[in-house]
């Protein structure tokens, strides 16, 4: 998989990158990801990259003709163009296992007061992480992006992320480690007993509980 992300703010990404995970991803050469600063595709002499909005109001828009002009440069024939937006669907993890199923993505972090709504018109989709809003767009294109990289074949043990909070529309089941007594919180013997029938068993009861106490929507979509 490639990922192209667009942003004002390049630095941003550098521990993101070359961290955990995501950076044997990239040694491995599991996934490509390559940061794009927005400046440079703008053609004022200034690098400008944003303006006052038409009608009046507070805070500046980011322009169309940079961002235009990037998504022209990296558009391939199988790219899907990602614009991190508050007004976008709510991500989750069945999204992230559909997109985690394309070759290349283009992730457009916003920045200021929004973007001219023109750049709408070259986006496959539009992607909020939650009902906030932030500064800018690259939290939440970390964010998404780390959720799809996991996802991709030899990046983590495929049983890590099979059994996830949300997949099936379940949160996650609890788990236990050394020691087995602390502070008079033990490990429920199931796990000790070594019967797998009867551990996936409590897991999958415990699934249920879990997601029923703290997420009951979740069983509602069930």
């Amino acid at each position: 998989m490639k990922i192209d992300i667009l942003t004002l703010f390049p630095a941003m990404f550098d521990g993101f990158l070359n961290e955990s995970i995501i950076k044997r991803a990239i040694s491995n050469e599991k996934v490509q990801i390559n940061i794009h600063n927005i400046r440079d595709y703008s053609k004022d002499s200034h690098k400008k990259v944003d303006d006052y909005g038409f009608g009046g109001g507070k805070g500046m828009v980011l322009m169309p003709q940079p961002i235009f002009d990037a998504v022209d440069d990296l558009r391939k024939e199988n790219s899907k163009v990602i614009l991190m937006t508050p007004q976008g669907v709510t991500y989750n993890q069945e999204l992230a296992y559909d997109l985690s199923k394309e070759s290349h993505l283009i992730i457009i972090c916003g920045h200021y007061e929004g973007f001219d709504e023109r750049i709408r018109s070259i986006v496959d989709i539009e992607i909020s992480i939650g009902d906030f809003v932030l500064t800018g767009g690259e939290i939440p294109a970390m964010a998404i992006s780390d959720s799809i990289i996991r996802l991709l074949d030899g990046v983590i043990e495929k049983e890590s992320h099979v059994y996830d909070s949300f997949n099936d529309n379940l949160l996650d089941y609890p788990v236990y480690t050394h020691p087995v007594d602390f502070r008079g919180m033990k490990v429920p013997e199931v796990l000790l007993s070594g019967h797998h029938a009867n551990i996936n068993k409590w897991r999958r009861e415990e699934q249920i509980k879990r997601t029923k106490e703290r997420r009951p929507d979740l069983l509602e979509k069930r």
